[in-house]
């Protein structure tokens, strides 16, 4: 039989632990949108490389599907062309600190396609 102390002490409870409840949610939320915008940065530094390996004029295709924000860099070196794409997030839209995430992808220059 419970005694008058411990009265209320499930509401103490769940009060103190929402907290962790809720922050754990937003870790998981951010590490969702992490590998989302990882993928997103592969397949643009893919679409780079390649593009740049075929000798495609303008700029980088990687531009196209690079996530919003993100800088795409195309080096030729030698026979292959290597794309880096780099993008800052920011979770609660800056008011904790960010992080970056990148991705280089290199393809073999195509024949007759020079630097």
């Amino acid at each position: 039989m419970r005694g008058k102390e411990d009265r209320g002490s499930a509401t103490v409870e769940l009060a103190v632990s929402l907290p962790a409840l809720v922050l754990l949610l937003f870790a998981a939320l951010t590490a969702v949108v992490a590998v989302r915008v990882q993928g997103e940065c592969v397949d643009a530094a893919r679409e780079a490389a390649r593009a740049e390996a075929r000798g495609e004029p303008g700029e980088p295709a990687g531009r196209r599907v690079a996530p919003d924000g993100a800088s795409v860099s195309v080096v030729i070196d030698g026979d292959t062309a290597r794309a880096t794409v780099r993008v800052r997030i920011q979770p609660l839209g800056g008011r904790l600190p960010g992080f970056e995430i990148g991705a280089t992808a290199v393809a073999a220059m195509e024949p007759g396609v020079g630097p």
